[in-house]
């Protein structure tokens, strides 16, 4: 029988010759491309399959989750699932966890007007600080508490590096890495925590592409605005079983959004001011493993979810305190708030937003979260955030302030491809220790943000309330 030897340092160097190339990089994939090559034609000549039986679970599973026929979608599917089941396991907790938080409210008032506590300092720390913490503990922690656990399922199962290996020839395509797919799972929980993981990608560039693009993928802390959102606007039931199967479908396409968006300014960059070859992705698929619930339930809890919820409560509250503030100091007749409003509204107007919406974000700046409490803070005239009681009232209260369906899906299509959040801004500084891409990964989804919702809004066929 013929042997194959693997390739020896002189056929890489040859190789490498041939294509003139000299890069360390391309160099190393030259190498894994040949080693790979000989162990392929090695094992066709040496090792032989007698019997479909003799193929263990793991080699059948990945003959269907890892084909291009079964693949896809199995995957869509999964992803599917996972956010019904956030939406559907956080409805109730999430209205306790409201009602709750909001009824124990006036105790605090009641404790500091007994304690003769100035007007002004009751404002800030309970109206302000407090109910900007109510509103993302209620609205957040639910999801997140589901999602987690969910995701660490999939990562403890071993199907995470499937996923990879599914999507690397659209990131081949497009000039990237294939891990950049892990990086983008990272992403659903927390940006700045998918920042962190492109250091598995060993080239450069593709690691600074992966870092830039990171952002389109909605993180967790959007989650609950476009869901609140797409539930009141755009389905033809509030809390029907069909509502939330809508609403999951909003949240599919969110997500689909921020996808393709990645792949197109991904694609841009390989071919612009990133150009270059993309590397050999090289994986090692881990065999499935039983999942240990207690290990996953701990790990999720500690190491995501009190960590993402620790994060959005320490901005949420000074963000709140000084968003009242602005909401309640007057200069010339009007407050900081509606002068910062007004002085955006003609530009959110022609976006499909309006001043507040913008002032929303721009505030927000410090967490996702915080984003659709600080809007609900502005609308009120009292300059403090109301006490939405459901979803009606809060459909009632954006209503009367000019929001339509319109509206609501430009806000989603701004919140899923804005700037990045503070935390993940400083991250991306850490990482790339470079001024140039943290301000561009702030400038370019701002860009296509902006881009995206004035195009919406002047093709946009229903303007009216649905």
């Amino acid at each position: 029988m013929k042997t194959m030897r693997p390739a020896s340092l002189q056929d890489v160097m040859r190789i490498a010759k041939e294509t003139q190339s000299s890069h360390e990089t391309e160099l190393t994939d030259l190498i894994a491309k040949s080693v790979n090559k000989s162990a392929e034609e090695i094992c066709k000549i040496s090792v032989h399959s007698y019997a479909e039986s003799d193929q263990d679970l793991t080699s059948k599973l990945d003959d269907i989750l890892t084909s291009r026929i079964f693949g896809y979608p199995v995957m869509l599917l999964l992803l599917a699932a996972v956010f019904w089941i956030t939406l559907v396991g956080a409805n109730k907790p999430s209205s306790f966890l409201f009602g709750f938080l909001f009824s124990i409210e006036d105790y605090f008032v009641n404790f500091l007007e007994h304690m003769k506590a100035p007007e002004w300092f009751i404002g800030v720390t309970v109206f302000g600080g407090y109910r900007s913490l109510a509103w993302v503990v209620s609205v957040m922690l639910p999801p997140i508490a589901i999602f987690f656990p969910c995701f660490t399922l999939l990562e403890d199962l071993g199907y995470l590096p499937r996923i990879a290996f599914n999507l690397d020839t659209f990131f081949k395509s497009v000039g990237c890495h294939g891990k950049q797919a892990l990086t983008m799972c990272m992403g659903f929980g927390c940006n700045a925590a998918g920042v962190v993981a492109c250091r598995i990608i060993d080239s450069p560039r593709e690691r600074v592409i992966a870092i830039l693009t990171n952002t389109f993928v909605p993180c967790n802390g959007r989650f609950p605005a476009i869901i609140l959102l797409s539930t009141i606007f755009l389905q033809p039931s509030i809390m029907s079983a069909i509502g939330i199967g809508t609403t999951t479908i909003w949240l599919l396409l969110s997500v689909f959004l921020g996808v393709i968006v990645t792949f197109g300014i991904s694609l841009s960059l390989s071919r612009t001011i990133l150009r270059g070859v993309p590397s050999a992705f090289a994986i090692e698929l881990p065999p499935y493993r039983q999942p240990h619930i207690l290990r996953i339930l701990i790990r999720s809890f500690l190491d995501r979810t009190v960590f993402v919820l620790v994060r959005a409560v320490s901005v949420a509250i000074p963000a709140g305190i000084i968003t009242w503030i602005l909401a309640n100091t007057s200069f010339q007749g009007m407050s900081l708030l509606l002068h910062l409003a007004n002085a955006l509204n003609p530009f959110g107007r022609a976006v499909g937003l309006d001043g507040f919406i913008l002032s929303a974000f721009l505030l927000g700046l410090p967490a996702n979260e915080i984003v659709l409490p600080i809007l609900i803070m502005g609308y009120s005239s009292g300059g403090v955030m109301v006490d939405i009681t459901s979803l009606n009232a809060l459909r009632a209260l954006l209503v009367s302030c000019g929001w339509t369906s319109r509206t609501a899906l430009c806000f989603i299509i701004f919140s899923v491809l804005h700037y990045p959040c503070a935390t993940t801004l400083w991250t991306i500084w850490h990482e790339t220790h470079d001024i140039k891409w943290t301000l561009l990964s702030a400038i370019i989804p701002l860009i296509i943000a902006i881009s995206t919702c004035f195009l919406v809004a002047h093709i946009y066929p229903f303007p009216g309330v649905i």
